[in-house]
């Protein structure tokens, strides 16, 4: 835990081989992040510009492009979780997660078989399947937890969405015959409200950079309402874009309790290096005003949220195909 008091965890958005051999491990020793997260964008930049894959990319040669991807996938988070299992073990989160095909998001039963297959596969108690929060992924949310499987719900984007994934996370647990009851988180992101709306804001004279944690705060506090004892929020998107912002901002400015926030290495560097915040951030009293002040000037959130959404899923499904389109030659 990053800040004991708060429950205030900070994981590490990036998995490359190398990296979990050095600069990982020190992390860990110094007790900076304690769980790690991965996608299909993070693994296409590993895989396809580290020299740590080569070796095994041509061993695995005359195997399926997705044969490949998933063997690399498999085996970093297979590692991942191995230096992390200390902390799963003494309750301080430890997990890393990955996120099945996204091709895979409009159906429900090959996301469900895939996850479990996954799960299967890296045999390791602390690994967290990632599920892209659409209407067929909240079926396989409460599945894979009935199951006992670890879920990280992602890409959300609405309080519609998080109140679905709270309902599906709500019938797993009920369904779940074991004794320890699966964990979850559910993703919110963040900075990519701001870089969509900032502009358009500006023109209005309406406050900037304020609706991506604006709305992960109206989301928090939902989760924060279901009391479900194995889910909490987790902060996604927090790296910052404009050198107008410092380059913790969406860190500092989502410091609540009971969170998590997982971020590039470049935004943990510079949050730990700065001066440490050990309190909670009071939770602005102008949230509600300034929705309003957009919706008087045209600017629907929940479309917004569906725009996001549907450019997220779009830019996973990009990132996958280009790596299996580089494996498969």
């Amino acid at each position: 835990m990053y800040i004991d008091d708060l429950k205030f965890s900070l994981w590490c958005d990036f998995v490359e081989r190398s990296f979990l051999d050095t600069e990982f491990v020190d992390l860990l020793q110094n007790k900076v992040v304690n769980g790690a997260t991965s996608n299909p964008a993070i693994f296409k930049s590993a895989i396809l510009t580290s020299q740590a894959y080569k070796d095994d990319i041509v061993k695995l040669e005359g195997k399926s492009a997705k044969e490949i991807y998933e063997t690399l996938a498999i085996k970093d988070i297979k590692k991942a979780a191995e230096k992390l299992l200390p902390l799963y073990e003494t309750g301080d989160d430890g997990f890393i997660s990955i996120e099945v095909d996204p091709f895979l998001c409009d159906d429900t039963q090959a996301t469900i078989k895939e996850g479990k297959r996954l799960f299967n596969e890296i045999g390791m108690p602390n690994v967290m399947i990632k599920v892209p929060a659409t209407p067929e992924g909240y079926s396989a949310i409460s599945e894979l937890i009935k199951e006992g499987i670890n879920v990280n719900a992602t890409l959300i984007f609405s309080t519609q969405q998080t109140r679905e994934c709270l309902e599906a996370f709500k019938r797993g647990n009920e369904l779940f015959k074991g004794e320890r009851l699966p964990k979850g988180v559910i993703s919110v992101f963040v900075s990519r409200f701001d870089r969509k709306l900032d502009g358009k804001l500006k023109t209005l004279n309406l406050p900037i950079a304020k609706v991506g944690i604006y709305n992960a705060i109206k989301v928090y506090q939902l989760i924060e309402s279901y009391a479900l004892e194995n889910v909490r929020t987790l902060f996604a998107s927090t790296g910052v874009k404009s050198d107008d912002l410092s380059g913790d901002y969406y860190v500092r400015g989502l410091l609540l309790p009971n969170s998590i926030n997982t971020a590039p290495l470049k935004t943990i560097k510079y949050f730990v290096n700065s001066d440490k915040i050990d309190d909670k951030i009071e939770i602005p009293s102008d949230i509600d005003e300034l929705f309003e002040e957009m919706r008087k000037n045209g600017i629907d959130l929940n479309s917004i949220c569906d725009e996001l959404m549907q450019e997220g899923l779009s830019s996973f499904k990009e990132a996958f195909k280009e790596i299996l389109e580089t494996l498969g030659g």
